[in-house]
């Protein structure tokens, strides 16, 4: 079979920040990847038409035939009806956005919608840091923090779509959440948050990178904000498994890229606090980093569209 016949899987992720596009072989290998800035406050299509924007050179310049493209939004989402249920107010008409049939009809494939950290679990259990575990805990710092469920070698969305979701747990103070609620896990985890506790401390704005960066220099009042979000996760870590008796973590997202300022706070609080199972939380750094959303939304467009049996590699 020529390249120009082999059959391709497209994967996209659309976050709060960027969107980020691959184009993968039957076999889940990354062939191309795309990235762009994420247009959230322009509304559903304009993000849609930003994804398309950016995966059109890739197909042009790929030699082969897509047969499917998995798309993993931020949000609370129908999968089965390809729809975004609710967003946070970082987006702007977004929540019911029709997302499969929107890219579906710019492109003639079929679709799937899942969740951002689902596809960002999906992407890890396939070939990443979990790879072959059958009961894993998926976080992913980003814009927001959330989370995702992978238990007896599957997803588990719950019944209402929303297992997993432990950036909106509450039991961390009193702040305000973007969600509406207060107190949450992702008012001292998520980027946009640590830039926000870090301004708090010292007046001075700057993004989540900027104050990792300020580490560096000794700044006591970063150093400080790391440590609260690294504990703060931990606490919720070991919530999940002491309500869930999973031990396994995996964690990504930007803010990941400080694992060095988030891990010895988490390491710390977790040894203090073991799981009442006996048995050691074992907390994991993405290995696919910014593919492992996009890699993980394709893997589901694989399985969908071949009637695989999982979307985890042997």
């Amino acid at each position: 079979m020529s390249t120009h016949d082999r059959t391709l899987f497209v994967g996209v992720d659309i976050g709060g920040t960027t969107t980020q596009v691959v184009v993968c072989d039957d076999d889940l290998t990354v062939l191309d990847r795309a990235e762009t800035t994420t247009p959230a406050a322009s509304g559903g299509q304009a993000m849609i038409d930003a994804a398309l924007g950016a995966l059109a050179p890739l197909l042009r310049r790929t030699p082969g035939r897509p047969a499917g493209v998995g798309v993993g939004a931020a949000g609370l989402v129908d999968s089965a009806a390809g729809r975004i249920l609710v967003a946070s107010d970082s987006f702007r008409g977004w929540s019911g956005f029709p997302v499969s049939a929107a890219v579906q009809d710019a492109l003639g494939v079929p679709v799937f919608l899942d969740n951002d950290v689902n596809a960002f679990l999906l992407g890890e259990v396939w070939g990443g840091a979990v790879r072959g575990e059958p009961d894993v805990l998926g976080i992913a710092l980003g814009t927001g923090v959330g989370g995702a469920l992978w238990t007896g070698g599957r997803l588990f969305a719950g019944p209402h779509g929303a297992a997993g979701e432990i950036g909106h747990v509450p039991g961390f103070g009193d702040l305000p959440c973007t969600c509406g609620g207060r107190g949450h896990l992702e008012t001292l985890a998520s980027g946009r948050s640590i830039g926000a506790r870090y301004a708090e401390r010292t007046g001075r704005l700057l993004t989540a990178r900027e104050v990792a960066d300020a580490t560096a220099h000794g700044d006591q009042d970063a150093l400080a904000v790391y440590r609260d979000a690294g504990a703060g996760l931990a606490r919720g870590i070991a919530i999940a498994a002491g309500l869930l008796d999973i031990t396994t973590v995996v964690i990504g997202g930007g803010v990941a890229r400080a694992w060095h300022l988030l891990e010895p706070a988490i390491r710390a609080r977790l040894a203090e606090e073991p799981p009442v199972s006996g048995h050691p939380v074992r907390v994991f750094r993405t290995r696919l980093a910014a593919d492992a959303v996009p890699v993980g939304a394709a893997s589901r467009a694989r399985l969908e569209t071949t009637g695989g049996e999982a979307a985890v590699a042997a």
